[in-house]
């Protein structure tokens, strides 16, 4: 096939969801995703982290209205960080998107966030601020506190560490070090890497189905080992900024 065939067929953005027992969400955001970026060249990629009820049954059955879904199950429940990155390794486009698979984030903000990122070359993500949060109050004060704690100490600017909804480039994406809960420190370890990274107003949805699989003690377990984890990672890097191959001089030979 012609390069110029395959650059029109492949896909230009690829979102991933990341589901874990999301029975009655993910048919109906699989179906919202593919209508917001319709005439757009896109694919739809949702990984199945070892769902125990019905969620991969529900994926299937709508495949084939939906011609850009692909779904990839994980055999062993590992995890929304590697999902995401299960995604990620299986995408064909040069953006990527994710989203939350509980159906909160609202994928009409895709759009806006797709054009703002491929504007700004100098930025590697544009992650979603949540403004008006259908969460719990507990949720919601659990993650003021959190996000305060992590802004002072890795000086990231990022008001929202909890949103899923992102785009970002792909090859900026691979070049973050993997660790498990990695997709609460995007903003941090892409700055790490040199690229710019911006936010932006989401809309913010109730739960329709299901509950949610994160407790306020887990995260803030979970928070602390990884705050200084990613305060190490930060600590012990060491940019080099441009790297470019060199070649001979042709007009010497």
């Amino acid at each position: 096939m012609r390069q110029d065939i395959m650059n029109e067929t492949q896909p230009e953005i690829s979102v991933v969801v990341p589901v874990y027992n999301e029975a009655g969400n993910c048919g109906a955001l699989a179906r919202e995703i593919a209508g917001v970026l319709d005439g757009r060249r896109y694919e739809i990629i949702f990984v199945d982290d070892a769902s125990r009820d019905s969620t991969r049954e529900e994926l299937a059955g709508v495949m084939a209205d939906l011609p850009a879904l692909r779904v990839i199950g994980h055999e062993t429940n590992a995890g929304q960080s590697r999902a995401t990155r299960t995604g990620a390794l299986a995408a064909h486009g040069r953006v990527i998107c994710t989203l939350d698979g509980d159906g909160q984030n609202d994928p009409v903000d895709l759009p806006a966030m797709i054009d703002h990122l491929n504007a700004n070359p100098a930025l590697g993500l544009v992650s979603g601020r949540r403004k008006k949060r259908q969460d719990s109050a507990g949720k919601r004060i659990a993650s003021q506190w959190a996000n305060a704690i992590r802004r002072r100490v890795l000086r990231d600017d990022a008001a929202d560490s909890g949103s899923g909804i992102r785009a970002m480039r792909r090859d900026a994406f691979m070049r973050l070090p993997y660790f498990d809960h990695m997709h609460r420190y995007m903003p941090a370890l892409m700055k790490r890497e040199g690229f710019g990274v911006a936010f932006v107003d989401v809309g913010h949805r109730a739960r329709e189905a299901g509950r949610s699989k994160y407790t306020n003690f887990g995260r803030a377990v979970a928070g602390a080992w990884d705050l200084l984890g990613v305060s190490w990672l930060i600590a012990r890097n060491r940019n080099p900024g441009d790297a470019k191959e060199v070649h001979p001089d042709r007009r010497n030979g």
